[in-house]
């Protein structure tokens, strides 16, 4: 079975800004954009994976605006995942045990870190690698795939 995880922040919501009307930290949250093609993605490779699974590491109050930002943005509609298949934890490393729980066999996630703890996923997935972040985590590059882009990576998936 192939079975997909994707990271929240930074893969499918775009990082916040300093912008009040488009931070999701900020009052008007809602108004954050995805990461372009991000929903296309998605939707297409729902055919090419058994399951495909959100897995975010946040607080409370984040998993509560991220939970509303996916209604607002018709995420199920747009993509065929269903709710239940979203994931939260408090931790980066608690993402391996959801991530083993699941069955998970490719994971994408904008932190090197956390694929770093994702020991039992085979496939694995930085998603717009970030310099400093690499550099602190350079002994894990050879886990992973660099990807900058829903599209490059949507043919990775494909292909492997």
């Amino acid at each position: 079975m192939r079975r997909l995880g994707v990271d929240i922040g930074g893969v499918l919501i775009e990082p916040a800004d300093e912008d009040a009307d488009t931070s999701f930290f900020g009052a008007n949250y809602l108004r954050t954009p995805a990461v372009n093609g991000a929903f296309d993605a998605l939707a297409a490779l729902g055919p090419t994976f058994d399951e495909v699974h959100l897995v975010s590491k946040c607080g409370a109050t984040t998993e509560q605006r991220t939970r509303e930002w996916l209604a607002h943005h018709g995420f199920p509609a747009r993509t065929g995942i269903p709710v239940d298949r979203v994931h939260f934890c408090r931790t980066r490393p608690a993402k391996a045990p959801i991530a083993q729980r699941l069955g998970l066999t490719h994971f994408v996630d904008d932190r090197l870190e956390v694929l770093g703890y994702l020991e039992s996923v085979p496939h694995r997935y930085l998603f717009r690698p970030r310099p400093a972040e690499v550099d602190a985590h350079a002994a894990l590059l050879p886990l992973v795939h660099q990807v900058r882009s829903w599209p490059e990576l949507t043919a990775l998936l494909r292909a492997d």
